[in-house]
């Protein structure tokens, strides 16, 4: 941009699959998931100035506090370098809601900073330290995460998807659904998935996957099972689950039409939800 503001999408990761394998001796859970990424998402705006700050904006900014625990800082500082910029993040998705918020805008902080600052990015043990989610949202390929979150295969570009996602405005725990857990060593996703591009029978093999961190969630918040039941409802929609540790939910719809229809119906009949229409996210 000509003042050289430079600006990086933080898109909405949504988990399409997430079994829990494992635990480590140091707490640390071990994931198999199948995340993807949407065009909906937060931004993060980055600017040359003398020192480092951060401004919020949008929807939910007030929702965040500037301080040195924010996880855009984290990621600025994680540098180690003396520079200054003005950062701005402008909040469009829930926080705490299970969509990768935080750890897509610290990834799209550190891909933003890097071209402002015209140096490498931190290494991956580093970026890792921000958070388990942080390695995985460097990209918006689809990707079979695993480990830690530090284990990463990309796949590449996700396939066409009319996706309808709804937050009932509930913060849950992540820690606290992790710890509810009822079995901390399950399954991992078979070996054999489809080709993503042959949707049919992509969509149906992750209808046969799971959230283990759903059960433990609709404990913690009940609402999810109605997010659940109200999306499953909408005429159209051929997978309803929960992401990450919720309690945002997903719906995929068999076409733009159907999509669009069920967001329509959702706002009226629980005009106290969020909810939104989107797609693949470009890579």
């Amino acid at each position: 941009m000509t003042d050289g503001t430079i600006v990086e999408r933080a898109s909405a990761k949504v988990n399409l699959s997430l079994h829990v394998t494992g635990v480590r001796p140091d707490g640390y859970h071990l994931l198999d998931s199948l995340v993807m990424f949407t065009s909906l998402g937060d931004e993060i705006h980055v600017a040359p100035a003398g020192t480092l700050s951060l401004t919020i904006e949008g929807p939910f900014a007030d929702d965040l506090r500037v301080d040195d625990d924010n996880l855009v800082l984290r990621a600025a500082r994680s540098f180690g370098v003396p520079d200054g910029a003005a950062i701005t993040l402008h909040k469009n998705l829930p926080v705490a809601s299970g969509i990768g918020g935080g750890s897509a805008d610290a990834a799209a902080t550190l891909r933003a900073l890097a071209r402002l600052w015209d140096v490498p990015l931190p290494n991956a043990k580093t970026i890792l330290s921000l958070g388990a989610d942080v390695p995985v949202c460097m990209t918006t390929e689809l990707t079979k995460m695993s480990g830690i979150g530090n284990e990463l295969e990309r796949l590449g570009p996700a396939p066409m998807l009319d996706i309808v996602l709804v937050n009932p405005k509930i913060g849950v725990s992540t820690a606290s659904v992790f710890n509810e857990l009822e079995s901390k060593s399950n399954t991992p996703m078979p070996a054999d998935m489809p080709d993503p591009f042959d949707t049919d029978n992509w969509v149906g093999w992750i209808a046969h996957q799971r959230n283990d961190l759903q059960p433990p969630a609709l404990t913690a918040a009940p609402v999810i099972a109605d997010v659940l039941a109200a999306l499953s409802a909408q005429q159209g929609c051929t997978l309803a689950r929960m992401s990450g540790s919720g309690a945002t939910c997903f719906a995929l719809f068999e076409d733009s039409d159907a999509q669009s229809d069920a967001a329509k119906a959702l706002r009226v009949s629980h005009p106290e939800w969020w909810v939104a229409e989107t797609d693949e996210a470009p890579t």
